[in-house]
């Protein structure tokens, strides 16, 4: 969830919270106010009769109206303090129950006493309440939706210089001549972050390039005295005609040598797959590659007595030729090395994946570990251990997956072209 979102949900929540129970509360409020104010009304009539009897000793004309009347009714008995309360009646004009504010007293005249009742109906006091009611909700909606409004528009202009930067990231590659540079924001956290993130790219700019720099002389400086020792060894394989310790020995030399050649181009080659240095825009017949790969492997293949089927369509893709050729090379090497003599090779090929299962001898490999450096499955293999490790460098260069599964009896690797 975007962190404008969550803002948006809490702040919406709590607001919407506060009006309803602030409204509630209003409610009874200004339900106590009007009612004070009916029985104020009440009073004032009370008063009037009260002062005009003590006057006149005699009742005043009594005049109704819609929304209050006056019922007087002969008494014995003289009320005490009077007080005003709400009650249910009927009225018969407008045919339905309705709420009427009441208040009772006596009072004595020359012609007896009387208990009189001032009625006043509490629909007008309902109707204004609901009106304020229904204005103040309306504000409410106003108010939240003005409020969402207003957030939206200044909350994303505020958050703009923060996807910049977070676009600027993404753009930028390690490999790039230039360090990150993010521009100057109004906004001092942006600012704190850019400039924070200036600083770090900048060291990983720099180690980065000292460290491709000391790779790539490593790699140079690595390949003469190699090359010195094949050549050596060559001329005194040819001075020892006969001695075969020597012969032995010096063959040793040259298989160790050759093994640590071909360590070097695997180590180095991971090193620049990891620093993005190949470019994937060369169509590349994959078919072909394949078929010329397993042509290529025939008598190794009749050697351990390994049958190989193939089922593929055409698949070009935008792909760098030697890294193909690298991919299909390591995963058939890794099939043919560890499927047992007598056993099977399958490779499938379609438009979205590349297959390829060989038969399995034992449990599943380690997931978890398969595609690390230098792991093997079995110590005493000859292997470098950076198979599988160069193959899936070259799938997240290229944008690919690959997965492993033990599926009937098999190892099985397949490639994802299409994520």
């Amino acid at each position: 969830m975007k962190l404008f979102a969550r803002y948006n949900r809490i702040n919406i929540t709590a607001t919407i919270l506060i009006f309803v129970f602030g409204s509630i509360a209003f409610y009874f409020v200004l339900q106590y106010v009007l009612v004070r104010q009916l029985d104020e009304t009440l009073r004032g009539e009370q008063q009037e009769i009260v002062e005009f009897v003590k006057l006149h000793n005699q009742l005043p004309d009594i005049q109704n109206t819609k929304h209050q009347w006056i019922t007087l009714q002969p008494t014995m008995f003289m009320q005490g303090r009077s007080r005003a309360k709400s009650i249910l009646v009927y009225n018969k004009r407008e045919d339905e129950q309705e709420w009427i504010r009441q208040l009772n007293f006596t009072v004595n005249t020359s012609t007896g006493m009387y208990s009189i009742t001032v009625n006043k109906s509490e629909t007008e006091t309902e109707e204004l309440l609901k009106g304020i009611i229904l204005v103040t909700i309306g504000m409410i909606g106003v108010i939240l939706l003005f409020n969402y409004l207003i957030n939206r528009k200044m909350v994303t202009r505020l958050w703009q210089p923060f996807y910049n930067t977070i676009a600027s990231i993404k753009e930028y590659h390690i490999s790039s001549q230039q360090p990150l540079q993010l521009a100057k924001e109004p906004i001092d956290e942006i600012n704190l972050l850019n400039e924070s993130l200036n600083q770090m790219t900048h060291r990983i700019h720099r180690d980065f390039h000292a460290l491709r720099s000391f790779t790539e002389n490593a790699s140079h400086e690595m390949q003469t005295p190699l090359a010195v020792i094949r050549s050596k060894v060559d001329t005194l394989l040819q001075e020892t005609e006969g001695r075969k310790e020597t012969i032995q020995q010096l063959l040793s030399i040259e298989d160790a040598t050759h093994r640590l050649s071909k360590l070097h181009q695997s180590l180095l080659l991971l090193t620049r797959l990891e620093n993005r240095q190949f470019l994937f825009d060369e169509p590349v017949d994959l078919e072909n590659i394949i078929e010329t790969k397993s042509e290529e492997r025939k008598e190794l293949l009749q050697a351990k007595n390994l049958s190989l089927q193939l089922n593929s369509v055409p698949v070009t893709l935008n792909f760098h030729p030697h890294l193909a050729e690298m991919l299909i090379t390591n995963l058939m090497n890794n099939a043919i090395r560890y499927t047992p003599e007598g056993g099977s090779i399958l490779i499938q090929l379609t438009t979205r994946q590349l297959t390829i299962s060989n038969t399995a001898i034992g449990e599943a490999l380690d997931t978890t570990r398969l595609f690390e450096r230098f792991y093997k499955t079995d110590p005493a293999s000859e292997g470098t251990g950076l198979g599988l490790a160069i193959i899936k460098q070259i799938c997240n260069a290229a944008g690919f997956t690959i997965a492993y599964q033990l599926t009937n009896g098999k190892h099985q690797f397949t490639i994802q072209f299409i994520s």
